[in-house]
């Protein structure tokens, strides 16, 4: 039985320098993996500037323009969601805080907020109103 017993200790000895480099890896893999989530959960959250249109949910992007002015001022008055169409898209974004662009209805304008495009949501920290050239109004 000593004889045994010695070769499993030997055993044990030759894995053991496997088995701390396999311990080393996966801590190390861990890591990178919740540092690569903290960059993502950061690249997300930040502030962006978006030019677009200021449409209520339901005609969304076909009233993004001028001409659809009345129409989203009209459908947002009546209760429907407050929506925003960024500039070359045609992706609708819901507003979560729609008091900040209602007063924009039909409006183009600039907007500093953070997007979330699996949720199609807009959190709009700031606005200002676009000229129809493109530019800032002064």
């Amino acid at each position: 039985m000593p004889q045994v017993r010695r070769d499993l200790d030997a055993n044990k000895l030759a894995a053991s320098p496997q088995a701390a480099q396999e311990t080393k890896m996966k801590k190390l893999l861990v890591v990178l993996l919740l540092l690569t989530l903290v960059l993502v959960v950061v690249a997300v959250a930040k502030d962006t500037a978006v030019n677009g249109w200021v449409v209520d949910a339901k005609c969304g992007a076909k009233m993004a323009s001028a001409a659809g002015a009345a129409c989203a001022k009209k459908c947002i008055a009546a209760g429907e969601k407050v929506a925003f169409v960024p500039d070359g898209t045609q992706d609708v974004l819901i507003v979560d805080n729609p008091d900040s662009l209602k007063s924009h209805a039909g409006e183009h304008v600039s907007v500093m907020g953070k997007t979330n495009m699996d949720k199609k949501t807009i959190h709009v920290d700031s606005v200002k109103i676009m000229a129809e050239g493109g530019e800032m109004k002064h």
